[in-house]
């Protein structure tokens, strides 16, 4: 069947078979997406997206829903129909996709994945929820952590680490990002690029204690931001565009950005610092690419290493930096409103494993910074284990490292670090520790 025209097959197909793949198969959403909308036009890869992206927002929720739908369980050929009703459900409870032409566009795709003998289930259980909505809405939510859409152990480690912002911080994993622009202040102003947006008809509002941070009143696609393929912007949280003021380099400083990728790191420290001598580093030589590509678009320069961070013996040329940012590999928790199929990917027993790379690198970069300093350690988690906990313990065996107070204007300080919540602020989930190295260390 052929597309949008007719049904809307096409694009609800490919969200079907999107969230399939991430919750059957374990494979990133950002990876699976993107060649199942390639065939795809602009308006059609657009609900793929929305489909795909809110379905495994509300996925947990939902799957409650389909499973009270069911009157069996699914065989395990006919798995991939859970992801099909669930798409069906989230367009009927959540968009304004008219119910008639939800129902039997998805219909339509259950034929289209060659599963035509199931069309009749499919069809009796999205009328069934338009029927007795909200009798199944209600039992599903009877547990709070299926109401939230959030996997056990998440809304566990939540509730223990924050108690008392348990709800804010579900309520935002659900919620839909904001779309926030980072001025390159090499090429422009932040109130000259606002009177710019307001030119081509994009509202946005300045994000507090961040000089170069813009947030558009709606997204928009980045083809259509003035001069962004000119370098005079780049799209970047606002709590990501902390790390560059809080590392603070000097005019002729070394600096080394391990785990660089994407990038955006990178090119702000470049943007805001006067000759600095930056190393990118990343173990991923494919993703070290794309560091590439955003400083070529920015006009900037580094030097690029695919390397380990921490096996330094592989990559350093024995100078010290003066500066160190550690974005080290995490959960992601803090960013689920952005990637909801973290939900999916991310387990209970992944944390310690990840607590443990984080301290190793720590540990493995800590003699590369020169006596005088800073090292700032960043996660996009919300998770004590990988933050306070790593961060604190570090502090506490590093005879020559001294804690600076974050002292950010949003979220609240840990003991050694700051940690912001999802939403907070308008911004992701982030947390920083900062820390300098006695000017007398000799190690």
């Amino acid at each position: 069947m052929s597309g949008s025209a007719e049904t809307g097959v096409a694009p609800r197909r490919a969200a079907v078979e999107a969230v399939a793949g991430v919750v059957l198969h374990g494979r990133s959403l950002a990876r699976e997406l993107p060649a199942l909308e390639a065939g795809l036009g602009a308006a059609d890869a657009a609900l793929a997206h929305e489909l795909a992206y809110g379905s495994l927002r509300w996925y947990r929720r939902l799957q409650a829903v389909v499973n009270a739908l069911l009157s069996r369980p699914l065989r395990p050929r006919d798995r991939i129909l859970e992801p099909l009703l669930v798409v069906g459900l989230y367009q009927l409870e959540h968009t304004r996709v008219p119910p008639h032409a939800a129902v039997s566009a998805t219909v339509a795709v259950t034929s289209a994945l060659g599963r035509r003998r199931a069309a009749g289930l499919v069809n009796g259980c999205l009328r069934r929820f338009q029927r007795e909505r909200e009798r199944l809405l209600a039992r599903a939510d009877r547990d709070p952590a299926v109401a939230a859409a959030l996997p056990e152990w998440l809304d566990a480690a939540i509730r223990s680490d924050w108690p008392e912002a348990r709800d804010a911080v579900a309520a935002a994993c659900l919620a839909r990002p904001p779309m926030t622009l980072r001025v390159n202040r090499r090429r422009t102003t932040r109130e000259a690029y606002a009177a710019r947006l307001v030119a081509a008809g994009i509202t946005a509002r300045p994000l507090q204690g961040l000089a170069e941070a813009l947030v558009l009143d709606a997204p928009v696609a980045v083809n259509a931001l003035p001069g962004f393929a000119e370098g005079e912007v780049s799209v970047q949280d606002g709590a990501a565009q902390f790390a560059a003021g809080l590392l603070a380099p000097a005019a002729g400083d070394r600096v080394l950005d391990a785990c660089a990728a994407p990038g955006g790191k990178t090119a702000h420290l470049l943007e805001r610092g006067e000759d600095l001598s930056v190393l990118a580093l990343d173990s991923d030589a494919g993703r070290l690419e794309r560091v590439g590509g955003t400083l070529a678009r920015l006009g900037l320069t580094a030097r690029l290493c695919a390397g380990d961070a921490s096996h330094p013996e592989t990559w350093w040329d024995g100078g010290r930096f003066q500066r160190i940012l550690l974005d080290a590999p995490c959960s992601g928790t803090g960013v689920i409103r952005r990637h909801p199929d973290i939900k999916w990917l991310r387990r209970a027993a992944d944390i310690p494993r990840l607590a443990g790379t984080q301290a190793a690198l720590l540990r493995a970069l800590w003699p590369l910074l020169a006596p005088g300093g800073r090292l700032v350690y960043a996660t996009c988690s919300l998770l004590h284990a990988e933050n306070e906990a790593v961060a604190s313990a570090f502090a506490a065996g590093t005879a020559d490292a001294r804690v600076v107070a974050p002292g950010l204007p949003a979220g609240r300080a840990t003991g050694v670090g700051h940690q912001l919540l999802p939403g907070e602020g308008g911004m992701d989930g982030f947390y920083y520790a900062c820390f300098d190295k006695s000017p007398c260390a000799g190690g």
